[in-house]
């Protein structure tokens, strides 16, 4: 068992937080309609279809997601952990909103990520409070 099972196992976390095993497979999914959706939205920048201002939220997405499992746990930080969370809710709501008239099946496709990462930003939310001090 590892050190960072351990310590997540430790946390205080809300009675209405999902069993851990769910978290994969939900991302399971996840990844694949980000890689098919972001990739389009990449595609079509590439080709000139979009502007790069439309494609910038899609990339800080990306970043900010990729960044969550290495803060949270490699350095076991809750707080900056959560201003990550809040920074993928953003990019990506910002991202589904300048895309929706030029792509609307990636904004709906993502409505999920979008359901995902709102109930994650909570539960972070939550974890960072009840663990504060």
């Amino acid at each position: 068992m590892s050190n960072t099972y351990l310590w997540y196992q430790t946390l205080i976390k809300p009675t209405w937080a999902p069993p851990a095993w769910i978290f994969g497979p939900v991302w399971t999914v996840l990844y694949i309609i980000i890689a098919i959706s972001f990739g389009f939205i990449f595609y079509q920048v590439y080709r000139r279809k979009l502007s790069w201002a439309v494609a910038l939220p899609f990339g800080l997405n990306l970043v900010f997601n990729l960044l969550f499992t290495p803060i949270q746990f490699g350095l076991q930080n809750n707080l900056l952990a959560s201003v990550d969370i809040i920074l993928v809710l953003i990019t990506l709501a910002t991202a589904l909103w300048l895309v929706r008239r030029r792509a609307k099946w990636v904004a709906v496709a993502n409505l999920p990520y979008l359901a995902w990462v709102s109930f994650a930003t909570v539960l972070q939310l939550t974890v960072t409070y009840l663990n504060w001090g």
